[in-house]
């Protein structure tokens, strides 16, 4: 009896139950009948085909979900997904992310952080056997840049019709390959933010948890030029006109209604092997969350509060606290599940299976162990690797050693460049070494490079890597009062904190660098062969991965197959289809959360200090239950957010959360705490995803902030 109960939790595990999955759009006409049971009206159909409504109307911000509300391009997002173009038009004197911002006409709209698109997806093809064929012999760096080759001349040829983004988008683990074509806007203004009291009402302390009173939303709008084509920022510029947009719902949902998000879900890991969810949840995530908490203290420590440095680094400390909870929910919920257990019998199983068919063993047979020898592997240098990869969170370095491949690799034909490093990334590279006078302190950058190098240096020798010791005159023992002052005068005589310097290198030549004085291009230059060499290794790795993984998946799938069950690819921030229902909780024995809350509960939580410091005049209007059109006789009240068993992850931020007709009633924001596990598995009695309630948005917009204007632009049902 309990290996029969093993069996079946295995099996299911490896398809969809549930709400459970992140389908591709294509896979939903299959689903049409199971769809309309759970509470679907539109055909299921029109769902699948991006050009038409409702998925011609949801938008990727590339990292965030959004979605066209209106017919004049006007745009709904998180407060969160916004937050850098807020912070971006903030200063202590006039600043936006405490205070608000409303535009009353078109003319007062603000120009978004340098580089923020939005993309419209028009077209997915798949184009596997393109990628694919002809390179089935190559191993390695060889079959690692094969593929990226592939890759790239499919990008090249989709993107010759100006303002396209086009990009291939492995699925299970690089079994199927995907061309996406998507439409890239690329003058988007701010419209209106709400206050972080209430756009962020809660704060880190809120974060991931339930209850949630958060006012998460905020407006953009898409501007294109008169003949209707994306071009860069222009009062001449007009409105985007969308071939549809999201009317929005004052009914708003119910306790157990049908909900469904069409959104660009970033990673999910659920196929990993068991040594790889040991490795992450063992090592990785408590020292990723270390090193966040510690950046954030740093960053305290040395940018005051209302100062311009603390300004700039808002949404970074955001960022971190962010992903620091979230990795402390993932390694307290590993510590007291049987995730580790659970995947080594699925292993189990599926190996048993494997063995069970001559013709199964000869084509799966080695493949379990093939890739656990690949991940350990990777994972050989994993604490020189971590320390590495976070002093990227600082400014003055990447952006030298960004400036000083670039030269090298204008050398080459643009389509033996490395990608990043193209033609068709010009435009986005300007714009990120634009960005920087916004997010940039030396101070702050100088004082997280030295907490970082000062890790380096404690580790042993043999992980220690010679050019950049030798960049830094780090030596045994180590010698933090000399490492200070190589970084005084480092940062006190570069000038890429300068914007016209930095856009000026990007003209440069390799021989220019060489003979620059400036200390973090001579580190750049310094570094040079020993980060290609790196790089070399990474990918002769990443190759063999690329021939490995696709075959377990393949194993999963025709696993999965034989018992008639659907398969979903991990998240990869590609469109996916989840649905779901309005439905509560029980977060621990004893307890029952329920699906929605209330203004009130914001008077419930308010101490006047920040992160619960709702707005005066809010707090009036609830205390004279000053409720108006969108009162709920069963709440008695206006609903704030609620929750669902949507299937969702990070860049989900954003996404409408819709009912059976397609009708926007609410913004997806963020999961309970006991939810962050689902990036690993799904759990349908603890996975629950936060929606901002649309009721709640048009509240604050009509009776707190006057947003009239926006009120009558979009089409409101009621």
């Amino acid at each position: 009896m309990k290996k029969w109960l093993l069996t079946v939790a295995i099996a299911t595990s490896f398809g969809a139950t549930a709400d459970e999955g992140m389908w591709q759009p294509y896979q939903l006409p299959a689903m049409a009948d199971e769809l309309k049971a759970k509470g679907l009206e539109i055909d299921a159909n029109s769902i699948s085909k991006l050009t038409e409504f409702p998925m011609n109307a949801v938008i990727s911000l590339g990292g965030c979900t959004a979605s066209f509300v209106s017919p004049k391009g006007l745009v709904v997002t998180n407060h969160h997904c916004a937050y850098g173009s807020i912070q971006y038009n903030s200063t202590p004197e006039k600043n936006l992310l405490r205070d608000g911002f409303l535009a009353k006409s078109f003319d007062e709209e603000l120009p978004a952080t340098p580089g923020s698109r939005v993309f419209v997806t028009e077209e997915v093809n798949n184009v596997t056997d393109s990628v694919l064929s002809g390179i089935a012999d190559k191993t390695g760096n060889d079959f690692y840049q094969a593929i990226e080759l592939k890759e790239k001349s499919l990008v090249a040829e989709c993107e010759k019709e100006d303002g396209y983004r086009c990009k291939v988008y492995s699925f299970h683990g690089g079994l199927e390959y995907y061309l996406v074509k998507q439409m890239a806007i690329r003058d988007v203004r701010l419209v209106y933010n709400p206050a972080a009291s209430v756009g962020k009402y809660g704060g880190d302390v809120d974060n991931w948890m339930w209850p949630r009173h958060t006012g998460d939303f905020s407006f953009y709008r898409a501007y294109v030029s008169k003949d209707g084509k994306p071009a860069d920022f222009s009062a001449d510029n007009v409105p985007y006109e969308p071939k549809s947009f999201l009317k929005v719902s004052a009914k708003g949902v119910s306790d157990g209604d049908f909900v469904m998000v069409a959104g660009y879900p970033g990673r999910t890991n659920r196929y990993r092997t068991a040594n790889e969810v040991e490795n992450t949840f063992e090592w990785a995530y408590p020292e990723g969350k270390m090193l966040r908490e510690r950046f954030i203290e740093i960053i305290k420590e040395t940018a005051p509060e209302g100062s311009d440095e603390r300004i700039k680094y808002e949404s970074l400390i955001a960022g971190l606290a962010n992903y620091a909870k979230n990795f402390t929910s993932m390694i307290e919920f590993y510590g007291k599940s049987t995730m580790l257990a659970d995947r080594q019998g699925r292993e189990a199983e599926l190996t048993a299976w494997i063995n069970q068919s001559s013709e199964r063993k000869a084509k799966y047979g080695k493949t379990l162990a093939k890739l656990d020898k690949l991940v350990a592997e990777g994972n050989e240098h994993q604490a020189r690797d971590i320390i590495l990869g976070y002093i990227d969170y600082t400014t003055m370095l990447p952006t030298a050693r960004k400036l000083y491949r670039l030269a090298h690799e204008k050398t080459l034909d643009d389509m033996a460049r490395e990608p990043g490093y193209q033609t068709r990334d010009m435009t986005g590279f300007k714009s990120s070494m634009e960005r920087i006078d916004r997010r940039y302190a030396a101070s702050v950058d100088k004082a997280i490079l030295f907490d970082m190098l000062s890790r380096y240096a404690a580790l042993p020798t043999s992980e220690r890597i010679s050019a950049l010791d030798k960049a830094f005159g780090i030596g045994q023992p180590f010698d933090a009062k000399k490492l200070q002052k190589t970084l005084d005068k480092m940062y006190a005589n570069t000038e890429l904190d300068k914007q016209d310097v930095r856009l000026a290198w990007m003209d440069k030549s390799v021989a220019d660098f060489k003979k620059s004085n400036d200390p973090f291009i001579q580190f750049a230059v310094a570094m040079y062969d020993t980060d290609m060499k790196g790089e070399a290794k990474d990918k002769e790795h990443a190759g063999e991965l690329m021939k490995v993984r696709p075959m377990y998946m393949d194993a999963i799938i025709a696993y999965n197959r034989e018992q008639g069950k659907p398969v979903y690819a991990d998240a990869n921030s590609s469109l996916r289809v989840t649905v779901g229902h309005v439905k509560g909780y029980s977060p621990q024995d004893g307890l029952q959360a329920v699906p929605f809350t209330r203004l009130e509960g914001i008077l419930a939580k308010y101490t006047g200090v920040e992160p619960f410091d709702a707005p005066a005049k809010e707090l009036e209007l609830i205390k004279n239950k000053h409720y108006g059109d969108y009162h709920v006789k069963s709440l008695d009240s206006v609903p704030v957010n609620f929750l669902s068993t949507l299937d969702t992850t990070g860049g989900n931020s954003g996404s409408p959360t819709l009912n059976g007709r397609a009708e926007l009633v609410g913004l997806l924001f963020d999961g309970v705490y006991e939810s962050i596990i689902g990036d690993w598995a799904y759990d349908p009695n603890s996975n629950r995803s936060i929606q901002l309630d649309s009721r709640y948005m048009l509240w604050v917009m009509k009776y707190l902030d006057n947003a009239d204007n926006l009120l009558e632009e979009m089409e409101i049902v009621h």
